[in-house]
């Protein structure tokens, strides 16, 4: 068994897999389309503000929180951006798992403390 030959193998059916290819599609789309970019833009600064509280207060304050529900109303509206928004997500899930198999044939934790 040749270990190139098998990744190959891998890179085909990762490049044919339906979410993988569904997340592709959305993200050119996504790359076409400055409103979308705009919104998803806003709705990753208020995660990582949402985050940042939480790591350094253990708590989201009342204004990041309304900011948050704010943005969940217009992802809500915007049938693209929430599509956009799953596939994105199945795609990290699928990744995040290849990711750990990888780490668990090596044998050695790669990915870091947690994953």
């Amino acid at each position: 068994m040749n270990i190139y030959d098998e990744a190959n193998k891998f890179a085909k059916a990762l490049r044919e897999d339906e979410d993988v290819v569904k997340f592709r599609e959305l993200t050119l789309k996504v790359n076409e389309d400055k409103e979308t970019q705009e919104i998803l833009q806003g709705f990753r600064e208020i995660q990582i503000e949402a985050y940042t509280q939480v790591t350094e207060k253990g708590e989201v304050s009342e204004e990041t929180k309304k900011k948050m529900e704010d943005f969940g109303k217009v992802i809500d509206e915007n049938d693209f951006v929430n599509e956009y928004l799953q596939a994105e997500s199945k795609f990290s899930i699928l990744i995040e798992d290849i990711m750990k198999l990888i780490n668990e044939a090596i044998g050695v934790d790669i990915i870091g403390p947690g994953a």
